[in-house]
């Protein structure tokens, strides 16, 4: 069974987060609108719009700096995250992922080549897709199972339905029948989710983006956009383009390979994660309200949980199916898209998707 890694604990005043985990190393997550991020000397100080000094932390501590909302990072403070290789990510209020400032950290030429050649070639791009959507629906089905073994009744007709769609993925010959099966599992297995939510007071009307309009849709987003912003600096270590896909299409500004990735992570990152937030009382449909444009999002309070609740999974240690070694879930896109690295540079012959049981 999965078990967590040192921390996360909660350590601050109510509009930052730092929560700390391996090696007293903390994600900083700052969610005041009108803060101010500066240096001082060896460590970081966040400064409210209002009131005063929240956080000095060490920034020998800092893992990755996350603003969530309007503060403003100093230059300075700028240039020390850069010469340390911290991150450093901004998300609108309602959740949206604007952009990360990363250091230069990898120049591995050859492995571009490899992908740039890879994802030309439609048999190579097929096999590698069809290795990740099979692992989504793989876990999707896991979770399904999951929740069935907990006496969530009629379930089996999916369960089946996900096994025989991921059994299909391998005998498509083209990548709109790649695409079109991925399609058809995400619609059969959030079929089913109405079933899951066992809390009075919400519902699921479907899968509803941009803006999500519902407690569940709204947390769903959010988690996927934190799940981007892991995978991104996942290929960006690695050495990846994080815009030249398999599966995704190219589009101008669309990251595919990060989209590639983080689908076999999406049930066993985000998905679990909400359902439990949802059933064990965690969130309340009270702690939500409407965003610009008519959409909802979370609550300021809803929100601090619910990026406790993250930390905690990503901290959670579980046993990487390939490798046989326990990891924190954190580094698992790390994992696999060195994974991946090594198979388009000859030196394994296929892309194995990070499975749960």
């Amino acid at each position: 069974m999965p078990r967590l890694c040192p921390g996360p604990r909660l350590l601050c005043q109510p509009r930052t987060l730092r929560l700390e985990g391996v090696d007293g190393v903390s994600a900083l997550y700052v969610l005041e609108d009108g803060a101010i991020l500066r240096k001082d000397g060896d460590q970081v100080v966040v400064i409210g719009a209002k009131s005063g000094p929240l956080l000095k932390m060490p920034l020998e501590q800092v893992e990755e700096i996350v603003i969530v909302g309007n503060a403003t990072v100093t230059a300075p403070l700028v240039a020390e995250l850069l010469a340390r290789g911290v991150g450093l990510a901004y998300f609108s209020r309602s959740g949206e992922f604007l952009g990360r400032l990363v250091p230069e950290t990898s120049k591995n030429v050859p492995l571009r080549w490899a992908q740039f050649r890879a994802a030309s070639d439609p048999s190579r791009a097929l096999a590698i897709a069809r290795s990740m959507v099979k692992g989504k629906l793989l876990n999707q089905r896991t979770l399904l199972q999951r929740v069935a073994r907990e006496g969530v009744p009629d379930l089996a007709g999916a369960i089946e339905d996900l096994k025989v769609l991921a059994q299909k993925a391998d005998q498509v010959a083209t990548l709109d029948e790649l695409r079109g099966v991925e399609g058809a599992g995400s619609a059969r297995y959030f079929r089913e989710w109405p079933k899951l939510i066992r809390q009075v007071g919400f519902r699921f009307p479907g899968r509803v983006r941009r803006p999500p309009t519902d407690p569940v849709n709204a947390m769903l987003s959010f988690g996927y956009t934190l799940l981007a912003n892991m995978v991104f600096a996942a290929c960006h270590v690695v050495g990846f383009d994080p815009y030249v896909g398999f599966l995704h299409m190219d589009r101008y500004g669309r990251p595919a390979l990060v989209l590639d990735l983080m689908e076999e992570l999406r049930p066993v990152l985000v998905d679990s994660l909400v359902l439990a937030l949802i059933n064990r009382g965690q969130v309340e449909p009270e702690g939500f309200e409407e965003s610009l444009g008519g959409g909802c999002r979370m609550s300021r309070s809803t929100l601090r949980t619910f990026l406790q609740a993250w930390e905690d999974r990503r901290r959670t240690l579980v046993r990487h199916p390939l490798l046989q070694q326990e990891t924190p879930y954190f580094r698992v896109p790390e994992l696999q898209a060195r994974i991946l690295a090594k198979v388009l540079l000859g030196e394994a012959e296929e892309y194995v998707p990070f499975l749960i049981r």
